[in-house]
């Protein structure tokens, strides 16, 4: 199967939620946060899900269905409750000195304290460790975090999922197919965190649920299940969506990169070297940046828009959830 740069977008931006916004409800909170909604910048979950649902909260990263993890490369995300082994255990090692180092913190940090959260400075002191460290625990799916985006992080410890590890491992392959595919062992395993050969042998057992596929880019694996969605024609587009820090939709490595954004200059003015600016996806297209100060937003194109298009862009801004702020956005431009 052949499969061209548009039709790849448009399967990404239809499953992503990014063409039409969903409504507010349980189950559409589930499938924004399908491949995690990643959230170390602060707040930047809350406005992935404000770029794919309808009424978004200040507060709606803290509805009873999603919680917090350190998920794929330990970074923060906010995730499903019922999708908790998804994001963790499907990280952990099968064995070896990476298993034993992630059931070793959790079980000091189980017997320090169980129940109620606490604040990982305290919980780092007592164990003799920097709180970062507290992070090697997650793969057990033992510990969530509670982060509101200023200082650092609680911990709380739960019960294990009833999960195998490698099980979780092939859900969370079938997580990435489906939402940043087409994918390789490689693409997979550095977007996972895991290890090359880990990645290999997942998608050496769900073979038969994948197809290969010919991308511009080369040579691919999606799901077999996904094959008429990556077939069907274009549909409506968004007018635009600012997509946060770390949103699913452009986080990309390598060649993907060029995929998403066929220009090298452009390419460096989003993936920088430091803290990733926001994407302006307008009608299916990166065509800027943005970023956010308090209540002031700061858009800056790489083409002149017209003023249609800066209306949607300013829409779009004024319907950011900012925590905290009780002002009018502000949008100044930079084209």
């Amino acid at each position: 199967m052949d499969l061209t740069r548009q039709q790849i977008l448009s399967y990404r931006r239809r499953v992503g939620a990014l063409d039409e916004r969903l409504p507010m409800i349980a189950r559409s909170l589930r499938r924004a946060a399908w491949a995690g909604l990643q959230d170390s910048m602060p707040r930047a979950a809350l406005f992935s899900l404000n770029a794919r649902l309808e009424g978004i909260e200040p507060n709606a990263w803290e509805h009873p269905s999603l919680i917090q993890v350190w998920g794929p490369r330990y970074n923060a995300y906010v995730v499903a409750e019922a999708d908790l082994a998804v994001f963790t255990m499907g990280r952990l090692a099968d064995d070896g000195p990476g298993r034993e180092r992630a059931e070793s913190m959790a079980d000091r940090m189980q017997a320090l304290f169980d129940g109620e959260a606490m604040e990982s400075g305290p919980v780092g002191k007592a164990l003799g460790v920097h709180p970062n460290a507290l992070r090697y625990a997650a793969p057990t799916g033992r510990v969530v975090i509670h982060w509101d985006g200023a200082g650092r992080p609680s911990v709380r410890m739960v019960p294990p999922p009833e999960v195998e590890p490698v099980e979780a491992r092939r859900e969370l392959a079938r997580r990435y197919l489906h939402v940043l595919g087409p994918g390789t062992p490689a693409s997979f395993a550095q977007w996972a965190g895991i290890r090359d050969e880990r990645a290999e042998a997942t998608f050496e057992s769900l073979r038969r649920s994948l197809a290969p596929v010919q991308t511009p880019i080369g040579e691919a694996w999606i799901l077999r299940r996904d094959e008429d969605e990556y077939r069907r024609g274009d549909g409506p587009v968004a007018p635009a969506r600012l997509l946060p820090s770390g949103d699913a939709y452009y986080l990309r490595q390598g060649d993907d990169r060029r995929l998403l954004i066929p220009d090298a200059r452009r390419r460096g003015m989003l993936w920088t070297s430091r803290v990733w600016p926001g994407a302006v996806l307008m009608e299916g297209e990166i065509v800027g940046i943005w970023r956010r100060s308090q209540h002031k937003v700061t858009i800056e194109t790489w083409r002149r828009l017209g003023r249609s298009a800066r209306g949607a862009v300013e829409t779009e801004a004024a319907s950011l959830p900012v925590p905290g702020i009780d002002r009018d956005v502000i949008v100044s431009w930079d084209e």
